[in-house]
């Protein structure tokens, strides 16, 4: 029996599931491949690791880091979102022994403290408030290993006038205040604030999509 949506104050894409492979690249205008691998290069993977992809959509990334590891020596890519029909999609098209994915919202992880060597995540904390944005950091933290990587790529202050248009048209045409946090910068404070250490800006695509690296601070155990 197909699992049903997490309760969840975050955006869901319930909606766009059955097309979301279609238009993402759209709108990354054709650089999906290389923003991906741009992520994937920043985990520094082994065949051994156990990673957790946070609001993974159909589960692109998901399975891009998965190829690049080894169930038998105990590695898995795992993707969770709450939206069912997304994890139903990923499921049919890329689910494997390495590459798993589940129904759970990000603020509240089923998964044990310490479980996972990386989390990551990839255009999906613009879709919650910012106490959500804080508890799911706080959750990402609290399943992570001692200084386990975290990777997030989502909107952050616009870098050139093209992605500050994108930005804020995008936070009112979709009716989401959660897009101006973003915009706004709140980010790196979150992510520091739930015991990362500092943030990295690794690179920014298109003016408005910041790619942070952190790691979880041994200060914070």
């Amino acid at each position: 029996m197909e699992k049903k949506s997490v309760p969840t104050r975050g955006r869901t894409l319930d909606y766009a599931a059955f097309v979301y492979d279609f238009l993402e690249p759209i709108l990354l205008l054709g650089k999906q491949a290389e923003y991906d691998r741009q992520i994937v290069s920043l985990l520094g993977l082994h065949k051994t690791d156990r990673i957790l992809d946070l609001g993974c959509g159909t589960g692109v990334l998901t399975r891009m880091i998965a190829d690049q590891l080894d169930a038998e020596s105990g590695g898995v890519s795992i993707g969770i979102d709450a939206a069912a029909r997304m994890i139903q999609v990923a499921r049919k098209k890329r689910e494997d022994q390495t590459c798993r994915f589940e129904v759970a919202a990000a603020e509240d992880l089923p998964y044990d403290d310490g479980a996972f060597d990386a989390v990551v995540s990839s255009l999906f904390f613009h879709h919650l408030d910012l106490d959500l944005k804080a508890k799911a950091l706080g959750e990402a933290w609290r399943v992570l290993r001692p200084q386990g990587k975290l990777v997030i790529a989502d909107m952050h202050t616009p870098t050139t006038w093209m992605g500050a248009l994108v930005s804020h048209v995008s936070r009112w045409f979709f009716m989401q205040p959660q897009i101006g946090e973003n915009i706004r910068g709140v980010l790196p404070a979150l992510i520091q604030n739930a015991g990362f250490e500092p943030p990295e800006n690794v690179c920014t695509y298109f003016g408005y999509i910041t790619v942070f690296l952190s790691r979880k601070s041994p200060k914070a155990e």
